[in-house]
């Protein structure tokens, strides 16, 4: 059964500037809860971040969440997480690239920012929960234990990133829109029926510490330029590039590779190697992967036991695919029932009992169906 508190709950509600969460806290409200809204700063330049259409962490919705909450008639704070976020996440994104891997920063705020830092500070100061605009829901079971499962709405579900939360964290957890069945349009009607300006205002795409929207441009300034060469599966050079950052597996533009493969068809990125700063690239047929092995899984309540049969959810607006998966020393191993492609190391893999999150953890390395493990 979904859960439905017997009591009002002193609720913390994040509130980016943007109407998903400034819905989120008004039916918080409406539901007979405590809310208290706040605003996560995140950037000590916060200029530097996006603005205009990104309902996230800027000055502008900062101001946006303040007028907003002034609307639903709760009180508002900005609270400054720049350094935690810096740390968590952005650094950590830079690494991730540095090292050959393609991180996923939404997710990675949820687990250190939103549901650590932001959940320890709100339990701390003696908030029941913390509130979002996510489109997941919390299932309250009999026994008293919480599951996380998909959206009502598959079209805006939203569970991939939160699929680093545990038990724990999902006790305090509380998507109120998780059960809305409706569109985007409708949610911004009910924004403006109770007069908040942020009805109007566009979705948040993109990464929101990258201010141009750029990048390889802003991996460049971090790390630097590195020339390197471009081969293809035999080793043969092709061209060079001014950094094996710049480039993800399943990449198909901005090769910029003058000779035409022998078939005359679109080659693919298919390797990163950071050692030897080198790309690798080859026909779409070498992307085809048939398992995987992930690292630091992180469960929504029990971690299962032995192998079991699942959905998987390989990127935040990526389709199911069926696999096995087991636990196994600390690990997660997957088998896909059929090849996919795309798959890329230091990417979150996202398992599903129905619409039940199982869990997350991040790729490690994969077996391509006609070469060995990557």
């Amino acid at each position: 059964m979904t859960e439905t508190p017997q009591r009002p709950l002193r609720v913390l509600a994040a509130m980016s500037g943007g109407v998903d969460s400034a819905v989120a806290a008004a039916r918080a409200v409406e539901a007979g809860h405590d809310v208290t809204g706040v605003h996560l700063a995140l950037s000590a330049n916060p200029q530097s971040f996006r603005t205009g259409a990104r309902g996230c962490c800027t000055i502008e919705d900062s101001r946006d969440a303040r007028r907003a909450a002034d609307v639903i008639g709760i009180p508002f704070y900005v609270w400054d997480l720049a350094d935690r976020f810096r740390e968590d996440v952005v650094e950590d994104f830079v690494a991730e690239y540095e090292a050959g891997r393609t991180p996923n920063p939404c997710l990675r705020c949820n687990e250190k920012i939103k549901f650590a830092a932001l959940l320890d500070k709100a339990l701390a100061l003696g908030f029941d929960a913390v509130c979002t605009g996510h489109y997941a829901k919390v299932v309250l079971r009999e026994d008293g234990s919480r599951e996380l499962h998909r959206a009502s709405d598959m079209a805006k579900d939203q569970s991939y990133v939160l699929g680093v939360l545990d038990e724990k964290q999902l006790a305090h957890a509380m998507f109120p829109l998780g059960d809305t069945v409706t569109t985007k349009e409708e949610i911004r009607a009910e924004a403006e029926r109770r007069g908040l300006a942020v009805a109007k205002k566009p979705d948040s795409h993109d990464i929101c510490f990258i201010a141009d929207g750029d990048t390889q441009g802003f991996l460049a300034k971090r790390l630097g330029k590195a020339e390197g060469d471009i081969v293809d599966e035999s080793g043969t050079r092709l061209g060079t590039h001014e950094g094996a950052y710049g480039f993800t597996i399943g990449q198909r533009k901005g090769l910029r590779i003058g000779t035409p493969a022998p078939d005359g068809k679109p080659r693919y990125v298919l390797d990163i190697s950071p050692v030897t700063n080198t790309v690798t690239v080859g026909p779409a047929a070498s992307l085809d992967v048939i398992g995987l092995t992930a690292i630091k899984p992180r469960w929504c309540g029990t971690a299962p036991t032995g192998p079991g049969t699942y959905t998987a959810q390989l990127r935040a607006h990526g389709g199911e695919t069926e696999v096995t998966a087991e636990p196994v020393d600390g690990e997660l191993r997957v088998r896909f029932a059929e090849p996919v492609r795309g798959v890329a190391p230091g990417q979150a893999i996202v398992l599903y009992d129905g619409t039940r999150v199982v869990g997350s953890a991040t790729i490690a390395s994969t077996t391509r169906a006609t070469t060995a493990a990557v």
